[in-house]
């Protein structure tokens, strides 16, 4: 580590608030699916923001869109129209289920909009009184006290309380602990198709398909948050097209803007239009900048064969990590969706990543012991191969 590594960690102790253990490396830039820091060490980068930066780092076709747009017209009041805007609803409402789209700024304020509307529309066309939530342990949508709400680390983080009410928790995969929360009170259930912070467990087809038919028999809206695994993330162009159904509403966000700030609500029209002039609104949110940017990386990620590919990949990359689990006592379990990936060790998941990180690969935590590999869309099998390589050298370095 350098004087300058650390002179600049020390100032970040200083200056900035501590809500996450600050990593002993300073990242300066990237390029594709590989990072640098200030002392030039090269890492290959499979956190990519946390899944965002699904196109990798320093993407022609992004910094195309900004220079751009940045020398057009970066803002504008959200009452007016713009082309960018426009456009990346376009996509968005051509490559989904949904009719209409509301831009937000980051997922928290994708969900935070869809329970908003969900209320507005139980409150418009079942009654005042149809206000609560279904949500799920394990459940992740966000740090806001809407989102945090309907997360169950609620459970865990009482000094926040009192959190927004009406908001109850099934059992994941389980639609018997549905059902036992339904009553005439319920105007929404809120899902991710792979919990992410939970530790990467998808749904299965049958338990979405039963969902589906739960809320329809008592005119319950559906809302999937593919804030993580929307936008090619899981081999299709979002998780609801792995579950033989669609929502009502979705939250999207990370990957939908390839490392730059946007989110959406999406929703069929007849939910959508339960936010009228003045119920909602967002001073940033559908910005010029952001809506040309997100538009650059939807039409690269719907181009003809590139979500195949992540699915190739994908299953290669599972494949490879099978492989390793087949060969080391230390893996437990391997699964996921296409590039979203988590990992079960023997390893202590606190010393896991710093290690790797040593190593050269970069990797996050998820839930309470899974390691959590959301690598650019655009990774190759090449990289793949190395990224299990380090991962093996450093199981094998750890007890």
């Amino acid at each position: 580590m350098t004087g300058n590594t650390q002179a600049l960690l020390d100032e970040t102790k200083e200056l900035l608030v501590n809500t996450y253990a600050t990593q002993p490396i300073v990242l300066e830039r990237g390029e594709g699916c590989y990072v640098y820091d200030i002392d030039g060490k090269k890492y290959l980068d499979f956190a990519a923001g946390i899944a965002v930066a699904s196109l990798g780092h320093a993407a022609p076709v992004m910094l195309k869109a900004l220079q751009e747009q940045a020398s057009q017209l970066m803002v504008a009041p959200p009452s007016f129209v713009t082309k960018a805007k426009v456009n990346c609803a376009r996509l968005l409402v051509d490559n989904s289920c949904f009719d209409q789209i509301f831009f937000t700024n980051s997922g928290t304020e994708a969900v935070e909009a869809c329970i908003k509307t969900v209320r507005k529309w139980a409150y418009d066309n079942k009654s005042k009184e149809c206000s609560d939530i279904i949500s799920f342990h394990k459940s992740f949508h966000g740090r806001s006290y809407g989102a945090g709400s309907l997360t169950e680390k609620r459970h865990t983080q009482p000094y926040f309380a009192p959190y927004v009410p009406g908001v109850h928790f099934a059992e994941f995969n389980d639609l018997e602990s549905v059902r036992k929360l339904v009553t005439p009170n319920v105007c929404a259930v809120f899902i991710e198709p792979v919990q992410g912070e939970g530790g990467i467990h998808a749904a299965t087809p049958e338990f979405m398909q039963g969902l589906r038919k739960i809320c329809d028999e008592n005119k319950i809206i559906l809302v999937f948050d593919e804030i993580q695994t929307g936008v090619g993330r899981t081999g299709k162009m979002f998780a609801y097209n792995h579950m033989g159904m669609e929502p009502d509403m979705a939250a999207f966000a990370k990957g939908m803007g390839g490392g730059f700030p946007i989110g959406a609500m999406a929703a069929k029209k007849e939910f959508a239009q339960a936010l009228t002039v003045g119920s909602h609104g967002s001073t940033y949110a559908g910005n010029p900048l952001a809506t040309a940017v997100a538009a650059a990386v939807l039409t690269e990620i719907t181009s003809p064969g590139f979500v195949e590919n992540v699915a190739r990949t994908g299953a290669y990359f599972r494949s490879k990590l099978e492989d390793l689990q087949r060969r080391s006592n230390k893996i437990t379990d391997v699964r996921g969706l296409g590039l979203m990936i988590g990992i079960d060790t023997t390893v202590d998941i606190k010393k896991l990543p710093r290690a790797l990180q040593d190593n050269g690969l970069l990797a996050t935590q998820a839930g309470e012991a899974t390691l959590r590999l959301t690598p650019p869309l655009i990774v190759t099998e090449a990289q793949v191969d190395e990224a299990v390589a380090i991962i093996e050298k450093t199981l094998k370095e750890l007890s």
